[in-house]
């Protein structure tokens, strides 16, 4: 569907790729999450709804309510990281939620679950007690750049070439942000890197 200029044409298959890829995404850190609520479904089912939708099915209430459980589960999660994790679940499950909109901040939602996948990551990492600069929490920048190398080989071309159609993703959102910034750059520039 393409109406105004501020529209961009988004297919079913375009948001199945994107949604395939949030998942897998998100599916590397899950068990962050897990170690510390094995007991606790809420971003396991978020991203199994996402690869469901990636798969072939619908698009309507069961991706929404995992997405929110899963953001809720984050809430209740333990640590930093695993968080962090659940909020990548919640991200890959909203992926098939990608507006038409010519809008920045809609590239969150084609990033963001590789994006909180990365700093979860990071924050494992330092966690672990990796050495940063003072007074910064978490701090695994490798980590998370390795993360996102990742992320990109992991980018199908369909991914990228949707990723293309809309302006490059937004300033702010903290560290997240950044590694959201950090990956829309590579995949533009050089998408199999």
């Amino acid at each position: 569907m393409q109406g105004d200029a501020s529209e961009i044409v988004l297919t079913g298959q375009d948001l199945r790729e994107v949604t395939g890829f949030a998942a897998a995404c998100a599916q590397t850190v899950l068990e962050l999450f897990e170690t510390g609520r094995p007991d606790d479904p809420r971003p396991r089912d978020a991203i199994a709804a996402a690869w469901d939708f990636a798969g072939g099915g619908e698009r309507g209430k069961a991706l929404r309510d995992t997405a929110w459980a899963a953001l809720k589960a984050a809430g209740d999660a333990e640590t930093a990281a695993a968080r962090e994790a659940a909020r990548a679940a919640m991200a890959a499950a909203g992926a098939a939620y990608l507006h038409p909109l010519a809008r920045a901040t809609q590239v969150k939602h084609i990033l963001g679950a590789a994006a909180h996948a990365a700093r979860a990551a990071e924050l494992a990492v330092g966690a672990a007690g990796v050495p940063g600069p003072a007074g910064v929490a978490g701090y695994a920048p490798d980590t998370g750049a390795e993360h996102i190398r990742q992320a990109a080989r992991r980018a199908t071309p369909a991914v990228v070439e949707v990723l293309e159609r809309f302006p490059g993703a937004p300033q702010g959102g903290g560290r997240v942000g950044e590694l959201t910034r950090l990956l829309d750059a590579r995949l533009r520039r050089h998408p199999l890197a």
